[in-house]
């Protein structure tokens, strides 16, 4: 009986499954991604870490203790940007929203010309949040106090709606001395004597507002395989004086091996900046040849660096007094350098690069050199102008940054140029950095002309389009350099720019500037190729304490 129960049952079970197998399924719906969402998806997760197996646990202290100050300015730069980190986040309920606008510290994007994504927020305001949002540039120059072109101020008004001047230390005192005292209790973890005597003063200069003293401890320090670029640094944020220092941390492990094949072009400096093409007044300034030329791998970003594209490089400080005390030391960041070579300028070259300069798409020997020589540029050329020894900074002001940029980019292509004619280069093929640097206009422009670096990116390119040295096969839709226009149209773009800011001229700065922000309708077609394609059009991190194996 049991038996035939259990056969019955069996039969039963069979009948059952037959017919569910052969019910049409029903398909869930495939959820359309939001705008919003696909702008998220458009950023690589890259993690940051490193084998820490090699330092003592007084390092490992340290470090944990680096990156607390770097979380500060990380919400020091949020208020830079627009505010209060969490009342601004806590506004916005799309999940998918939130996590561009942490992306881009705020509402606007930075890889799309700083639109906003939140509608209610409107235009970027200029002076971000270091001046109030309605003033007028009449209204600056009237304004008379003598520190409102500090990098380290703001501006506010008072309740009379006139403006007033306040330096950083003040307007975020409990967050400058928190961080000061993190940064005094590093020092003491400090193994590297050099490294020690810098976070002491570093700790200083954010009390005081006054970082000459630290930035040249920082330009001494020779030996420390740990490095940290903390404060307020970069003034790309202050789109509307291009002079306000905003928040940014790194924290930086030395790559030794790489560093030992880069110090060695420190000593063809001042024979590069002999030699660059340009009438003898515009490079009478001496290059400092006792700052460094090192490879690192960074382990956090914050704040500023960490906003928007991500920097492979570093050229600092920015302070001319130093550079003519000390010049400057040029870091190459080589773990997100060969991210982004590997995450999208690739899959960009495989698209828009024509199939017969495709192989000289290269890393080691074009991109990195590319990068490492641009940072190098940056020390070089002219730091106050020609007839008055103004600040050329100061002089070119908004438009400062962008021709700087421009300045860096092609003069370090002509630095490879001279070197590898010297023979520093044996066995090299020029047209390596040359297409490199073509694809590498790809990448950047992506992020549109919102920023400094796409402001250059389009200088450059319409410029060595217009001289023949880029062509477009309209067969194949693709981009090719012409070598032999290529090398006198670098010469003579690094001759342009260094005019422009030896004389301080401001007028002709604006007006090309301004006449070439734009990307017309052809290239505006190659890039949507690229958006087509999905590529990343930059990446973000994961890292911190948990990734590094930190307590």
């Amino acid at each position: 009986m049991k038996s035939i129960i259990s056969k019955l049952f069996i039969l039963f079970g069979i009948t059952i499954m037959f017919f569910a197998c052969n019910q049409p399924v029903k398909e869930e719906p495939i959820q359309e991604k939001s705008e919003v969402q696909k702008l998220v998806d458009e950023y690589a997760e890259v993690e940051l870490t490193a084998d820490l197996s090699v330092y003592s646990e007084a390092q490992k202290q340290m470090l944990v203790k680096l990156i607390e100050v770097a979380d500060i300015m990380d919400e020091l730069f949020w208020k830079d940007a627009i505010g209060d980190k969490i009342e601004f986040l806590n506004s916005i309920s799309d999940e998918a929203t939130k996590k561009f606008a942490i992306f881009n510290y705020g509402p606007w994007d930075r890889l799309h010309d700083n639109n906003p994504f939140i509608e209610e927020y409107g235009v970027k305001p200029k002076g971000a949040n270091y001046y109030p949002k309605d003033i007028t540039e009449e209204e600056f120059k009237k304004f008379s106090d003598e520190n409102k072109n500090s990098w380290y101020t703001i501006l506010k008004r008072n309740e009379d709606g006139s403006l007033k001047l306040v330096w950083y230390h003040e307007e975020y005192a409990a967050q400058i001395e928190k961080a000061a005292k993190l940064l005094d209790e590093a020092s003491e973890l400090a193994e590297n004597e050099g490294f020690k005597q810098y976070l002491k003063l570093r700790a200083e200069a954010l009390r005081t507002d006054d970082y000459l003293a630290s930035d040249l401890a920082w330009m001494d320090m020779k030996t420390n395989e740990i490095d940290f670029v903390v404060g307020p640094i970069e003034s790309y944020e202050d789109d509307f004086q291009g002079i306000k220092a905003a928040h940014s941390g790194q924290i930086l492990l030395k790559d030794i091996e790489w560093t030992n094949k880069l110090e060695h072009f420190n000593s063809f400096l001042q024979q590069l900046q002999d030699g660059l093409p340009v009438d003898k007044k515009y490079k009478q300034e001496k290059a400092a040849t006792d700052g460094d030329l090192n490879a690192y791998n960074v382990i956090y970003y914050a704040g500023d660096a960490n906003s928007g594209g991500k920097n492979i490089a570093i050229n600092l400080p920015n302070d001319p007094r130093v550079h003519i005390q000390k010049g400057t030391r040029k870091l190459q960041l080589k773990n997100v350098m060969q991210a982004k070579f590997d995450k999208i300028l690739i899959p960009i070259a495989d698209i828009l690069i024509a199939d017969s300069q495709r192989k000289n798409i290269k890393f080691e020997d074009a991109f990195f050199q590319n990068v490492m020589f641009h940072e190098v540029a940056h020390g070089l050329g002219i730091k106050y102008t020609i007839n008055d020894k103004k600040s050329v900074r100061d002089v070119i002001g908004e438009y400062y940054s962008a021709l700087e940029e421009a300045k860096a980019d092609i003069t370090g292509l002509y630095m490879v140029t001279q070197l590898n004619a010297a023979g520093e280069f044996p066995g090299k093929d020029l047209m390596d950095n040359y297409v490199t640097f073509l694809a590498g206009i790809f990448r950047s422009v992506r992020f549109g002309v919102g920023d400094a670096h796409g402001k250059a990116n389009m200088l450059e390119f319409y410029y060595l389009q217009e001289k023949g040295a880029f062509e477009f096969d309209e067969t194949t839709v693709k981009y090719s350099v012409n070598m032999e226009k290529m090398i006198p149209a670098v010469e003579q773009l690094v001759n342009d720019i260094l005019v422009v800011q030896g004389n301080g001229d401001k007028a002709r700065a604006k007006e090309w500037i301004e006449t070439t922000s734009v990307i017309d309708v052809k290239l505006q077609a190659s890039l949507d190729k690229i958006t087509e394609a999905n590529i990343s059009r930059d990446i973000v991190f994961k890292q911190g304490k948990t990734v590094l194996g930190l307590k």
